[in-house]
């Protein structure tokens, strides 16, 4: 199936590099409390993070909806309207439903220009329509059925307190409405994930609880010449999203990045995702100790530390240790094709979530979007609860955008942080992760204290006292991180760094200026490997100077 086609990296990169995510889902028995997650990295050089909010409303009879298209706001059409719709912050709903996504692309001829409802607005829609996982399949099917699906292939998160699904859908080609689609449950004990790439195989036809597919899955790829054996070893993956080099390397590396934490056998798959041997890796894995949703925000910081495709360590990463790669993600020198590694933790990261479905609270209080904005190796994952029916004005997509600056939004001063340390990794990046750590450690102290609230309230007061607790800590830390970014700033300036006390504060004498500096210069490592180079920069003696007159 997949030859040995790793010489010279060349191979011609068969995926839109500007819509790529990673998805990771974890069973209620394969966490530490018991709870459902799914995560979602939203990767787009395109997207200006913000945080979603679609109020519950009710409709009259025949009332008509405008779809666009997520991505680019372009009209699509018009759907009937439902009477009652949910409320719904970022990706969960107030019942504990969350959904994410991954684009995988597949055959190019399946995409049908003429349908209506494409990946965005199937998930925000259905968000603001079901209250399970199933009911969520149900409607995204019935939706693509009745209005035809628009977008490329796409792997979807589903998720309530109790079920975790992975469903992978593409079209039917322009003018033929309906879609392709499998979807499995995640075994309660497993965790599963996604990056690009469709993961589905051959799948249990007969086991109704746990595998959902359309009734034409088989059939329409028997029509087309794409698939002639038994049913019972037809793989969706490989008839509709066929795996390339750019397909392992690019995507299910970074799938294999976190089944090796999570598993030590599946270290053995570094063979699979370099393109070396064809065994496929699993669509999940049971993990060796159970995974928490602190746990699952570490994944989404992955950079392939501690493996050959470490992006902190090569040339590539500088003499700082930067995760930073400008793009393209492929390059050329002279005839021959390179790639830049692809890791989960990146710089076109719009927002980034983990939601965590709690089933042994009331649904309002049970779920948290564990919410960021801009690349999550640097940023913060602040608790949303669920109810949340008010943006704070730090999200809020209103304010700001990519193309206008704003002090107040959450997803500029993010970037501003990332960005200057982009350039001084090594140095940085302690400092933000030492911050990070300590708000992210309060969050998690605080969360008990604040359900125990909760649950003592009436509803209504509870939904009003959750929101407010979202809104203030996702203000708070902002501002925290604005004074992370003026901090680094000013310890920083133009390269050198200026020496702190014992207690933190900056030493300077009367007139507030810094007794000393300190130079760091290069490191030792990065100056021989560049050492030929440096050759003609040597400092010369002047005895030197002399015997060569």
């Amino acid at each position: 199936m997949i030859k040995k086609i790793i010489l010279a990296f060349a191979f011609l990169l068969s995926f839109v590099a500007s819509y790529a995510c990673t998805n990771f889902l974890a069973g209620k028995n394969a966490t530490v409390d018991g709870s459902t997650l799914i995560s979602y990295n939203a990767d787009s050089y395109l997207l200006f993070g913000a945080l979603y909010h679609y109020p519950a409303a009710n409709y009259p009879a025949g009332a008509m909806l405008d779809i666009r298209e997520w991505d680019t706001g372009k009209y699509l059409g018009k759907i009937s309207q439902v009477e009652h719709t949910y409320n719904v912050i970022g990706n969960i709903n107030e019942h504990q439903l969350a959904i994410g996504e991954t684009t995988f692309g597949g055959r190019e001829e399946l995409v049908d220009s003429t349908g209506i409802m494409d990946y965005g607005s199937l998930i925000y829609i259905t968000l603001q329509r079901a209250k399970s996982a199933r009911e969520a399949i149900s409607v995204m099917t019935d939706l693509v059925e009745e209005y035809g699906y628009y977008s490329e292939g796409e792997s979807f998160s589903i998720a309530d307190p109790d079920e975790v699904w992975i469903m992978e859908m593409v079209g039917k080609g322009a003018g033929n409405k309906g879609a392709l689609w499998v979807a499995m449950r995640i075994p309660d004990d497993c965790v599963s994930g996604h990056a690009n790439q469709a993961r589905i195989t051959t799948f249990p036809l007969e086991d109704k609880s746990n595998c959902l597919y359309s009734p034409d899955v088989i059939a329409f790829a028997r029509e087309k010449g794409w698939f002639s054996g038994k049913n019972k070893d037809f793989s969706f993956s490989d008839t509709y999203a066929p795996l390339d080099y750019s397909g392992l390397r690019i995507c299910e590396a970074r799938v294999w990045s976190i089944f090796r934490k999570l598993n030590p056998e599946m270290e053995r798959y570094i063979s699979y995702v370099k393109g070396e041997t064809s065994e496929r890796m699993p669509l999940w894995v049971q993990p060796t100790q159970k995974v928490s949703a602190q746990d699952f925000k570490t994944f989404m910081r992955d950079m392939f530390e501690g493996t050959e495709f470490d992006m902190l360590q090569g040339v590539l990463a500088g003499p700082f240790k930067t995760k930073l790669r400008h793009s393209p993600l492929t390059y050329k020198i002279d005839t021959v094709e390179y790639i830049h590694e692809r890791p989960i933790a990146t710089q076109q990261t719009g927002f980034t979530f983990v939601a965590q479905m709690r089933s042994w609270l009331p649904a309002y209080i049970g779920g948290i979007l564990w919410f960021g904005v801009d690349d999550a190796a640097s940023c913060l994952y602040v608790p949303v609860y669920c109810c949340t029916d008010k943006v704070p004005l730090c999200y809020d997509e209103r304010n700001g955008s990519l193309l206008e600056y704003s002090a107040t939004s959450a997803f500029w001063i993010y970037n501003a942080v990332a960005n200057f340390a982009y350039s001084k990794y090594s140095f940085m990046m302690p400092e933000i992760v030492k911050v990070q750590k300590k708000w992210e450690t309060d969050f998690n102290n605080l969360i008990p204290a604040i359900d125990k609230v909760a649950l003592e309230l009436g509803e209504p007061e509870a939904r009003q006292f959750l929101t407010s607790f979202s809104n203030t800590q996702a203000e708070n830390s902002t501002a925290a991180w604005k004074k992370l970014g003026e901090y680094l700033l000013v310890k920083y300036m133009d390269g050198n760094v200026k020496r702190e006390s014992s207690d933190g504060k900056f030493t300077q004498n009367e007139f507030h200026i810094p007794p000393g500096i300190i130079r760091p210069g290069y490191p030792q490592e990065y100056l021989k490997t560049i050492e030929n180079q440096l050759q003609n920069l040597r400092y010369k003696s002047q005895e030197e100077i002399n015997a060569a007159e």
